[in-house]
């Protein structure tokens, strides 16, 4: 049984009841810059236990007679084609998921602006794609000066030039598919134009991470640094709140470096004197007081910390992080006193390798992959590749077994389905590699299921899977991570390709 360490009804409670204070202390309309994920947030709920990764929806659904949306996207984002790493899916097919998400929680978006517009291809394309299924599109500009001419910035010729996103409600958010799409831009030009109208706008800021109510070098506020390694984030105690208040809390490097000159632009907005003395006063993040079992929360965010290195490392080995990431990866380890083995599928996976290996008459030319999974009962199984299937879908089948106690010789795949997936993957498809993924499992054990009852009992046994640590000893296929991410599986895998001709 996964031990719970956060209540989220007790967060979505706090949450919308502290914005909703913020909003009466406010005189004009609230803007809402809401950063990290909005839906499906598996990084919080894999850190604190008990999160619900669509906590952040189900506050602004409580929110829904006070609400207004805007989602912004970066045109460069979407003519580089950006990834969601966390789905697998790009920015702009996000944009169309979120507005889709919001709509399945009765609230209703329908303004999407393109930040930094500068009539790219694939942008101008989106926009008439969102325009044809009725969505409002506005396009920004680079503002002028950004950040530091503040004149110009906070003039006709900065936020001015840019179009004003007509909003009702008093309480605005404005969120993106990921960082760098423009948010803070998107709410100081509301704000501008606003203010010129003769309204006193005002500005927060709801982030998950860090926590700034938590330790400073918390596992929960450590992971956060580990899952924005990429961009060197780095946690650091808010000297601004500790000298207005002697208050010790937690902000991030960006936000500490970016808030004298928001607050400037802030005061040159609204013509007053800024009413928040530190990033942390602009925050509204109540997700220190959901944390019931600091405990539980500790070891999660250790492990986390653990498989965010792993992927670090990866992503090195492929060219896709740079070697000063990689470094920043490995401090992160050191600082939170943990190893790789640590994890508790890293030991066995490895074991399993080396007894395949062993079994292959000591040859190892890298085509023998191993993998392990921890089971929610905490028993360990693995299993390693064969002609058949790799080693990620050969793991799934056995735990399945274990999970649904049958002996792990009884074969869940009927040989007919295995027979004809193999015919068409190499006779039909031309396939050099005819050995099943896991995604191609979960489609053979169901159709096995028709002719089979352990089969059909191991289907849906899948579920007992989901929040389950997998660990690979190379690089899984995109068939492997495609079947663990619909599985809900989190996994890591040592920086290793199959095969040795890489």
């Amino acid at each position: 049984m996964h031990k719970i360490g956060f209540d989220s009804a007790k967060y979505i409670k706090e949450q919308t009841k502290y914005i909703l204070e913020r909003v009466k202390t406010s005189s004009g309309r609230l803007y809402i810059e809401c950063g990290g994920k909005l839906l499906h947030d598996k990084h919080a709920s894999r850190v604190l236990p008990g999160f619900d990764e669509n906590n952040k929806m189900k506050v602004f659904k409580e929110l829904k007679e006070h609400l207004d949306i805007i989602i912004c996207i970066y045109a460069g984002d979407i003519e580089q084609r950006k990834i969601r790493g966390d789905f697998g899916i790009s920015y702009d097919a996000d944009v169309l998921k979120m507005i889709h998400d919001f709509a399945s929680y009765g609230l209703k978006c329908d303004k999407v602006v393109i930040t930094r517009f500068e009539n790219q291809v694939a942008a101008v394309q989106f926009k008439r794609k969102l325009e044809q299924r009725g969505i409002k599109v506005y396009e920004h500009t680079a503002t002028p000066g950004y950040p530091s001419d503040i004149d110009v910035v906070v003039s006709e010729e900065g936020y001015g030039k840019n179009p004003y996103i007509p909003v009702d409600a008093p309480v605005v958010i404005v969120t993106a598919p990921g960082p760098g799409s423009g948010k803070l831009a998107t709410c100081l030009n509301q704000m501008y134009h606003e203010a010129k109208m003769g309204q006193r706008p005002n500005y927060a800021k709801l982030e998950t991470f860090p926590i700034w109510n938590l330790p400073l070098n918390h596992p929960v506020n450590i992971a956060y640094e580990a899952a924005t390694v990429d961009i060197g984030d780095v946690n650091l105690i808010d000297h601004f709140h500790h000298d207005a208040y002697s208050e010790v809390t937690v902000n991030y490097s960006r936000d500490l470096e970016a808030y004298p000159i928001l607050k400037r632009i802030l005061e040159k907005i609204t013509g007053e004197e800024c009413i928040y003395k530190s990033p942390t006063d602009m925050g509204v993040n109540r997700c220190g007081f959901g944390i019931i079992d600091d405990e539980v929360c500790r070891h999660a965010a250790n492990m986390e910390i653990i498989r965010r290195v792993f992927h670090t490392k990866t992503d090195y080995l492929q060219g896709i992080c740079s070697k000063e990431v990689y470094n920043r990866a490995l401090a992160l380890l050191d600082k939170a006193h943990l190893k790789e083995e640590d994890r508790p599928t890293v030991v066995p996976a490895r074991e399993a390798l080396k007894e395949a290996i062993e079994a292959h008459k000591g040859k190892d030319d890298g085509t023998v992959c191993a993998a392990a999974i921890e089971l929610e009962d905490g028993r360990i199984i693995t299993a390693h590749n064969s002609n058949l299937m790799h080693a990620g879908a050969a793991l799934i089948l056995n735990a399945l077994k274990a999970i649904i106690g049958i002996d792990k010789d009884i074969d869940l795949i009927h040989n007919e389905v295995i027979k004809a997936v193999t015919h068409t993957k190499r006779d039909i498809l031309s396939s050099k590699g005819v050995s099943l993924n896991v995604d191609e499992i979960l489609i053979a054990l169901s159709i096995s299921g028709i002719y089979d009852e352990n089969a059909k009992n191991a289907s849906e046994a899948l579920m007992q899977l989901r929040d389950s640590d997998v660990h690979f000893t190379h690089i899984p296929s995109a068939g492997d991570i495609d079947g663990m991410r619909k599985l809900g599986i989190n996994y890591t895998s040592e920086p290793q390709y199959p095969g040795r001709n890489i």
